[in-house]
């Protein structure tokens, strides 16, 4: 994950940071909702989901400002526990991906709006491999399904917004079995929140909740 310190910013590390932004404004209008959903249930149990999409952090921010998402909870899947650690999964040949572990209650969100908000806003579905400035199979674009609903409905939401052409770039998301969620380490959790002015999260993260924000205003929560 590119770390940016106040020192040492190239030109191309800015501009390609600024770009992820430029990105994000771009977009005047949420994608469209889901054609097939699950249905909200009548009780507020728990439910969990798994994205990556680039730095946790930013999925981790986005996500918490989600109204009927309880907790948003930034590690790593799609490897070992082994080597589910910082240090190895950032070489890239673990075969993890830097994840963020969502629950939420399912009588006030439904699976598929989150779906909607991670296209939306959350990352670029189009980039292979990377995200803006961070490069590398750990920074790659998943859907973990826990359940075979999940895959069903994420799978034809990626047909749906690839059939209308939502993006100009084809969309790169795999969707995969989630077999294991490994929670990244305290210094990553809550990050957008406890240095709100990291140079990466003010250009990078802090643009993604403010899309939310002005996009899904009757799901976004303050902090």
């Amino acid at each position: 994950m590119t770390r940016i310190s106040n020192l040492g910013i190239t030109f191309g590390t800015v501009a390609v940071i600024l770009g992820i932004a430029i990105f994000a404004a771009a977009k005047s209008a949420a994608l469209p909702a889901p054609a097939i959903d699950a249905l909200k249930t009548g009780n507020s149990s728990p439910q969990t989901a798994v994205f990556a999409g680039g730095c946790f952090w930013g999925i981790q921010a986005v996500f918490q400002h989600l109204s009927g998402v309880r907790s948003a909870v930034s590690g790593y899947s799609g490897g070992d526990a082994k080597t589910a650690d910082y240090q190895q999964v950032s070489t890239g040949e673990t075969g993890h991906a830097e994840s963020v572990q969502v629950t939420y209650d399912a009588s006030r969100i439904t699976y598929g709006q989150l779906l909607q908000v991670f296209f939306s806003v959350a990352h670029d579905p189009t980039e292979l491999n990377r995200q803006g400035p961070d490069e590398g199979t750990q920074y790659r674009s998943v859907i973990f399904y826990a359940t075979d609903e999940q895959r069903k409905i994420a799978t034809a939401y990626i047909a749906q917004l690839s059939k209308a052409k939502v993006f100009s770039s084809p969309i790169v998301t795999n969707v995969a079995p989630l077999k294991a969620f490994y929670p990244a380490e305290a210094y990553h959790q809550d990050y957008f929140a406890r240095h709100p002015d990291n140079p990466y999260i003010v250009y990078n993260d802090a643009p993604k909740v403010e899309h939310l924000k002005t996009e899904f205003p009757a799901l976004y929560k303050g902090q």
